[in-house]
């Protein structure tokens, strides 16, 4: 049986950013790593959105920035300056690829590609990976993959963020490439809370997303229906071809994902970094990847569990309130960045706000389907 000191499973986002995390601390060199993953990643099949401030680890593979975002509401529009947060996109592909260029650098690092069959963990006992038959030890497992048909709780909701996005080009220019749009409402809402999001690249290219928060994925041809009806009613461009497309479905729950079980601890989505109330996930698991990295540099073991928190519960509100419809999501989102500036929004969003922070966007939002919804969730 092959022997690790750490085994990550997963060669995703979370994965690969804890790899990458252990690499900048250095806790790469204190043990050895295997990385997991079904097969070597050659497409672009994401793309990751976020604000930060300042420079992340990443920022040699962020290949756009905005400092301009535009917001389009029930009544209501407005493109506000953002800094000194910027928002930015990676492309998933150069993001595997600036990874893995590290990662054949560190000699203490073993990738191994095929199909995760099973992870055992035992009290008191090092955790144990089955891959195409053969069994790896490791003195700890990090796993991102998402456990199968949670059993939902009474106060639980599981919506699915599903989106599909085009890249188009067009032959004139028509895009405002310093200023993106982080959500726009004017779109059909019957399905439930849909908007489009749009970053320009160019003045003639652009990634125009049609994003819902449902219970229900729809057809393949819906998705591009919304499209189509979004950048010729909307946008007013007639004259474009499609070069890239993605469809990605993120789960937005307060399912209490386990953050470890024995030996084995859960990244990324799997361990709850994917914000409920959002979808918001490649900050988080930059957060998370950190936590661990420090810890496993300082003392040998992983960070303890962290207990529930004020946003848990922020998320279980408006779960409440999006899910039962007691406020259609357009509305909520309207209220929020109407009377709210950015950096506050961008605060409440990332966890970070303080008491007073929480009290001013909260105060913001329609008071009685919130007080119902929080009175639910206690």
């Amino acid at each position: 049986m092959d022997s690790y000191d750490y085994i990550i499973a997963g060669g995703g986002c979370a994965g690969l950013s804890l790899v990458m995390h252990l690499i900048q601390t250095g806790a790469a060199t204190s043990g050895n790593i295997l990385l997991i993953d079904k097969a070597p990643k050659t497409v672009n099949d994401r793309t990751w959105c976020f604000w930060e401030k300042g420079e992340g680890l990443f920022e040699p593979v962020v290949s756009h920035r905005w400092e301009r975002l535009w917001f389009y509401g029930t009544g209501y529009a407005d493109c506000k300056q953002i800094l000194p947060y910027r928002y930015k996109m990676i492309r998933s592909l150069d993001f595997y690829n600036y990874c893995h260029e590290h990662i054949r650098a560190q000699d203490h690092i073993t990738v191994l590609y095929g199909e995760i069959e099973q992870i055992n963990s035992e009290p008191l006992q090092d955790a144990s990976v089955v891959v195409n038959g053969q069994t790896y030890q490791g003195r700890y497992i990090f796993s991102s993959i998402l456990p199968e048909n949670p059993v939902l709780g009474k106060k639980d909701f599981y919506l699915l963020q599903h989106f599909k996005g085009w890249i188009i080009e067009t032959p004139g220019s028509v895009f405002s490439p310093g200023e993106a749009t982080l959500m726009d409402f004017r779109v059909d809402q019957q399905r439930g809370t849909s908007f489009v999001y749009v970053m320009p690249f160019s003045p003639m290219r652009a990634l125009v997303e049609y994003t819902l928060f449902t219970e229900s994925l729809l057809e393949q041809q819906d998705y591009e229906q919304g499209l189509k009806n979004y950048i010729s009613d909307i946008l007013h461009i007639s004259d474009y071809q499609v070069h890239e497309e993605e469809f990605g479905i993120i789960p937005m729950t307060n399912f209490h994902f386990r953050s470890r079980e024995n030996q084995v601890y859960y990244i990324g989505t799997a361990g709850g970094q994917t914000k409920a109330s959002s979808g918001y996930t490649f900050q988080f698991i930059q957060k998370q990847s950190r936590q661990i990295a420090a810890s496993l540099l300082e003392t040998g073991v992983p960070p303890a569990a962290v207990s529930g928190s004020k946003y848990q519960f922020y998320d279980s509100v408006l779960l409440n309130v999006l899910a039962t419809g007691k406020l259609p999501g357009d509305r909520v989102f309207t209220e929020m960045f109407r009377r709210n500036p950015m950096d506050r929004i961008f605060r409440f969003l990332d966890n970070e706000s303080s008491l007073l922070e929480d009290l001013q966007v909260i105060s913001t939002l329609p008071t009685m389907p919130f007080l119902k919804a929080g009175w639910q969730q206690i």
